[in-house]
């Protein structure tokens, strides 16, 4: 039996054909770039994108449908050429991943190739364009006619298509600023993370107050010699309570008494103060092979200086806790008059006027005495159709998992 091997390019074609195909397509984007000095695809605003986007959606149901019995169709839409496009995505995203997505030398050859920008690069959008008609190509064949059976195959391609045509498409409308405010001020100036030039918002933000919360204050012991901070005995972050001991290298300590809030009092001895002013006090008991003794210290802020207990030649210091939460009470008001009062939290947004708004920062310096809050504002008018395909997605999965249930049942 004579075996006959088929020639590349013989149809119909397949594997080695499409793989080639990918591979000569990611090189000649790699040449577009180099020829374009490194610059990526500048990707159109509202409405430039979304028409554009809609041509290409029509151009490719179209060539799915008119010329699907054709070979050059057939191939285009195939699973073959899809998974090799697919496997090209993932390696320039893994490329993305490693390589530093950042600003760099423009005569470097990263740049040149846009491997630091590579989302924004001309093999990664022609990789993305190709595997769109590929995925478009396949789903017209089910589109027309309906059937029920193709259901959730509908589903899953149309999610997929619609949710990655759109974040790719969309991407040039995405707006990500960061708003600095003062307390009793407003703002309506964002600033990219980028660039130093401030970018007018639809609105206007104005902070009523700051607000931080933190953990308990720890202690230290400090070696000046070495310049270094000292583990306790026991390697672990000892929070300041009353009661609360530690031990580093012979040196004993006992906390007596535990002030949240207080201030230095006409005696030396602090007394208790409003949390806005005072700041934690501890009294310690030091013990160490040459003496024992008492004493007051505490963490200090930008008005006060920190108090330290001093021993056989190092220094017991309490540093302010880690943040535990922080939030800014704020208004957010357009030009229209449309105003929304709010409590700003890290992991909690506010939705205004198709704008996200999120706490993001203050001035750590100042800590929970800061009078900046940075607030970040985000925009993106695409975001409503990529949850859409992946609505659409989940929707295929969940017919998929119901079929199969129902099949099992039918063979028992």
């Amino acid at each position: 039996m004579v075996v006959v091997r088929r020639r590349l390019f013989q149809a119909p074609w397949e594997f080695r054909e499409s793989a080639l195909f990918t591979a000569l397509a990611v090189v000649a984007g790699f040449v577009i770039q180099i020829a374009s000095s490194g610059s990526g695809i500048a990707m159109p605003h509202l409405p430039f994108n979304a028409i554009a986007l809609s041509l290409f959606a029509a151009i490719v149901l179209c060539t799915g449908l008119v010329l699907r019995n054709t070979p050059l169709v057939k191939w285009l839409g195939g699973i073959p050429l899809g998974l090799c496009l697919i496997l090209a995505i993932a390696l320039l995203s893994l490329i993305g991943g490693v390589i530093p997505q950042q600003a760099s030398a423009k005569s470097s050859l990263p740049v040149l190739l846009g491997l630091n920008q590579i989302f924004s690069s001309w093999p990664f959008a022609g990789a993305v364009l190709l595997f769109l008609a590929n995925l478009g190509i396949s789903l017209s064949w089910k589109l027309i006619p309906v059937k029920p059976q193709n259901i959730q195959f509908i589903l899953f391609h149309a999610g997929f298509w619609i949710a990655l045509s759109c974040a790719v498409f969309g991407s040039s409308d995405l707006q990500r600023l960061v708003v600095p405010i003062n307390v009793g001020k407003a703002n309506n100036l964002g600033y990219t993370m980028d660039s130093d030039t401030p970018q007018q918002l639809p609105f206007s933000i104005f902070l009523h107050d700051f607000s931080l919360e933190e953990y308990p204050p720890q202690l230290l012991l400090y070696d000046p010699h070495n310049d270094k901070l000292l583990m306790n005995k026991s390697q672990a972050i000892l929070e300041v309570r009353k009661g609360t001991t530690a031990t580093w290298q012979g040196i004993e300590v006992l906390v007596l008494e535990y002030l949240p809030s207080a201030l230095p009092g006409n005696n030396g001895i602090p007394q208790p103060a409003d949390r806005a002013k005072g700041i934690p006090f501890a009294k310690v008991r030091i013990n160490s092979a040459s003496a024992q003794r008492e004493a007051w210290i505490s963490t200090g802020s930008p008005l006060l200086k920190p108090d330290a207990a001093q021993m056989d030649g190092f220094y017991l210091i309490m540093v302010p806790g880690t943040p535990k939460s922080f939030r800014s009470a704020v208004t957010v008001q357009d030009e229209k008059g449309h105003e929304t009062i709010a409590n700003l939290e890290v992991n909690h947004p506010v939705n205004f006027i198709g704008w996200k708004l999120y706490q993001m920062g203050y001035d750590e310096k100042a800590g929970r005495w800061s009078k900046l809050s940075l607030i970040e504002v985000i925009h993106d008018p695409w975001l409503p159709a990529v949850y859409l395909g992946f609505f659409m997605i989940m929707a295929a999965n969940i017919l998929f998992f119901w079929n199969g249930i129902k099949r099992t049942e039918v063979k028992k």
